[in-house]
């Protein structure tokens, strides 16, 4: 991701203005960039990628507001997702950003995602707001999140399974949860990371699970080195207590994905692993597949910043 440096009240106008579509370009996302954008001088304009320029700013007393974009390949877990979403749909993650550095050991941030698949009109839009306090080789922080599908992916609910799934659900409709992320710096270039979640995902009217609501708890555990990262991501859901619908409060789903991703040196991204690598609980039987799907899915995915 890359950010750029402005004044705040500015800053607030253009995230307003900004039209999640300007995140689809593949902007140049490394510490060259990075360092370019915060050396800049105030009230100046550097050209950060051929047509792309932003005005920048940085405070002298050394809080900074920056403003990025980015695109990734969807379907990957990552070690803070709390939600799985399917790599064999082909796809991408489109983000916008902004970051406020209020102190040298605390930042705020917000932002908004767009995970969309190449040959459907669902679109699982979500956002994001949370700070982060470091203390020298730690850091923890806070957010709280929303998704949700676009109307046009509820036109054609009566077609079950025929739209891309979130967590092995064909027919997520929304969900909202409080997430924490740690992470501790083994040196300059390795670290640890965990995660933990904890929400609620709203199913589409009419499904066919007969549920309306569930709950969902995630764990994360991830480690880096260099180029080199893992993830593992454990998920359980189940129906939500006292929730109409829920026709069995007891029944839950488990499962694990695991990560590896190599980031190559020309910009690209070849990341290996599965999908639901273990899995437990008893899949509901729908006219088009067990739902939540648990089948495990092994992938290989390269991707390539232009």
């Amino acid at each position: 991701m890359l950010f750029a440096v402005m004044r705040r009240p500015l800053a607030l106008a253009v995230l307003l203005l900004l039209p999640l579509s300007a995140a689809a370009q593949a902007l140049p996302g490394n510490d060259q960039f990075a360092g370019q954008l915060l050396s800049g001088q105030a009230d100046q304009v550097a050209e950060v990628s051929p047509g792309v320029a932003v005005p920048l700013w940085r405070g002298a007393d050394g809080r900074v507001l920056m403003l990025g974009a980015g695109r990734q390949p969807a379907g990957v877990s990552a070690a803070d997702a709390p939600l799985a979403f399917s790599v064999v749909d082909a796809g991408a993650v489109a983000t916008n950003g902004v970051l406020y550095r209020l102190s040298p050991s605390l930042q705020a941030h917000a932002g908004v995602t767009e995970h969309s698949w190449a040959n459907a009109p669902y679109r699982v839009l979500g956002s994001e707001v949370g700070a982060t306090y470091s203390a020298g080789r730690y850091s923890l922080g806070l957010s709280m999140g929303a998704d949700a599908v676009n109307s046009a992916a509820r036109l054609p609910r009566v077609l079950p399974g025929a739209l891309p799934g979130v967590n092995g659900l064909s027919s997520f409709g929304s969900s909202t949860q409080l997430n924490a992320r740690g992470r501790v710096a083994l040196d300059a270039s390795s670290g640890i990371d965990l995660g933990a979640s904890v929400g609620r995902i709203h199913l589409l009217p009419g499904n066919l699970m007969g549920i309306d609501t569930l709950d969902q708890k995630a764990l994360s555990f991830g480690i880096d080195r260099g180029p080199l990262s893992g993830s593992l991501v454990g998920r359980v859901m189940q129906p939500s207590a006292g929730i109409p619908g829920a026709y069995s409060p007891d029944r839950r789903w488990s499962s694990i994905d695991f990560g590896v991703t190599w980031k190559l040196p020309w910009q690209g991204q070849l990341s290996v692993g599965a999908q639901n690598l273990w899995s437990s609980g008893s899949s509901t039987s729908t006219p088009v597949g067990p739902e939540p799907d648990q089948s495990r899915t092994p992938y290989v995915q390269y991707h390539q910043d232009l």
